[in-house]
């Protein structure tokens, strides 16, 4: 399968842009029903975890089932950690196909996040690894790996950071 660099980030700028806009639904549509999303931790070691059923991950969600109780919680203030919603800008870059296997595309990229929440700015920056696969004539995600590279955060990290 060949692949359309121009589609793939677009796919990615759009994301981002759902998350800024919170319109959390139409992010949901973007997962395949399988999808592993994963935030593996650092250890002790400065290395990446690499078992999210054995060692610590920051998030670690075996299926598009987990986001969707995620949204749910976000969506009915029954998060406190999102409530006020804080403001978000994502920006996508360095966006890389680095395989295709019949009808994925693995893609990688860097990703900052300014968060605004109680006139006070934070920012989450590092890497994303992402399988998506075809679907119609677009994508869906089917594995989402998120490498952040500033771990040390004074706050519950959540979906809409990354």
């Amino acid at each position: 399968m060949s692949h359309d660099l121009p589609a793939v980030a677009a796919f990615l700028y759009r994301e981002a842009r759902l998350l800024d806009d919170r319109q959390w639904d139409e992010w949901l549509e973007l997962y395949a029903t399988d999808v592993t999303y994963w935030m593996p931790a650092w250890d002790d070691d400065d290395q990446l975890t690499e078992d999210p059923h054995s060692q610590i991950s920051l998030i670690y969600y075996p299926s598009r089932d987990g986001l969707e109780d995620r949204v749910f919680r976000i969506k009915t203030e029954r998060s406190g950690a999102s409530t006020p919603e804080p403001r978000t800008s994502h920006n996508v870059n360095n966006i890389e196909v680095v395989d295709t296997r019949g009808e994925e595309i693995d893609v990688r990229y860097n990703f900052h996040t300014l968060n605004h929440r109680y006139k006070t700015t934070d920012h989450f920056f590092g890497t994303c690894f992402v399988t998506l696969r075809r679907d119609g004539a677009g994508y869906l995600i089917s594995h989402k790996k998120i490498v952040l590279k500033n771990d040390y955060i004074r706050q519950v990290i959540d979906v809409y950071h990354i």
